[in-house]
């Protein structure tokens, strides 16, 4: 298929970083999982998506977008990002403009769900979920990761680890994102099921805001706080992974030099923690279909289909076990940095 030019829009010129990937830097040549590219109609449409941030998950879900825009030559895609993933102001004036704009869908990463209900209350444009439910009667259905199951696959696998390692009852401490944030909540009420079912116990919970800063912070104090070793370290993102793994080898601890770290996200800078076996497993969202799999959701709404209310865009624990078929995932998508 000829590609044709489009053109994104960010929020601030220099906050996307996605120029890096393949598949943002020029035209994308692979398709979605499960992508339906037939069956839509001639109309033309433009969807504005807006992400919560532009880091190595989000880069994915923009990707896909994109790739559905390049592969239906009547639809354009503008990818909007705030400058942080606390820039809340920033992301609800975003949200505020795309419905007063000449947009025929807006496809919403909220940072909080309840702004983003009310922005959309409302507004007779296709609204779409994307990554981060919110609760609208204006909202056509969700699109993202089943946080609840692929955070508990990830907390059981963990445990399980510990178990075979030795550990009789493993402990376990979370590192989480902002407090009320629907995604990091479901990702550790999934993570504290893995772990008890798997006869673990989860000792402690920490709020990290989702930032590499105050992870490392946290893993500070809980080296201190627990000189004798934790057993396991779940965080709800990757940049807690890196930044805890890191503290840990800092640390030069031998009571931490076995504890199992699992991330949550797939991003490279994590997977390749797993290559070097420092990371001990990730729970990889399938970013790239998240993103494609939202705007062919709205793309639908649009044509005046139903959709259902739910579209679970997919996950994978990934370990040493299967690690090489991801990368290879995700090469084949332009979407690993050699």
């Amino acid at each position: 298929m000829t590609m044709k030019k489009r053109f994104m829009s960010v929020a601030l010129a220099g906050a996307m970083c996605v120029g890096m990937l393949a598949g943002c830097g020029g035209s994308s040549g692979s398709s979605a999982s499960g992508s339906g590219t037939s069956g839509s109609s001639d109309d033309a449409y433009n969807v504005c998506v807006i992400v919560k941030l532009t880091d190595g998950h989000f880069n994915k879900v923009i990707a896909g977008a994109k790739a559905y825009a390049d592969e239906h030559d009547n639809v354009t895609v503008d990818i909007q990002s705030p400058t942080s993933a606390t820039a809340y102001d920033e992301q609800a004036n975003m949200i505020e403009t795309a419905l007063g704009s000449n947009y025929d869908a807006v496809v919403i990463a909220p940072q909080q769900s309840a702004a983003a209900a009310t922005k959309v209350a409302s507004t007779d444009k296709v609204v779409v979920a994307l990554d981060t439910d919110f609760e609208s009667e204006k909202k056509s259905t969700f699109v993202g990761t089943g946080n609840l199951d692929a955070a508990k696959a990830g907390g059981t696998a963990a445990a399980e680890a510990a178990k075979a390692a030795g550990v009789e009852k493993p402990t376990a401490i979370i590192l989480t994102g902002v407090q009320g944030d629907e995604t990091h909540d479901t990702r550790l009420e999934g993570y504290t099921a893995g772990i008890e079912e798997a006869g673990g116990e989860v000792i402690e919970v920490q709020y990290c805001d989702a930032l590499a800063e105050k992870a490392a912070t946290a893993m500070e104090g809980i080296i201190q706080k627990y000189p004798d070793g934790v057993d396991i370290i779940l965080n709800t993102c990757d940049d807690m992974a890196v930044a805890a793994v890191k503290i840990i080898q800092d640390s030069g601890s031998a009571a931490y030099a076995d504890t199992i770290v699992c991330g949550f996200d797939g991003n490279q800078a994590a997977i390749e923690l797993i290559e070097q076996g420092t990371l001990a497993m990730d729970v990889a969202q399938l970013g790239y279909d998240m993103g494609y799999k939202a705007v062919e959701a709205a793309v639908s709404v649009l044509d005046g289909n139903e959709v259902e209310s739910f579209v679970d865009s997919g996950s994978l624990v990934v370990s040493s076990e299967n690690i090489d078929d991801y990368i290879a995932d995700m090469k084949d998508k332009g979407l690993w940095e050699e």
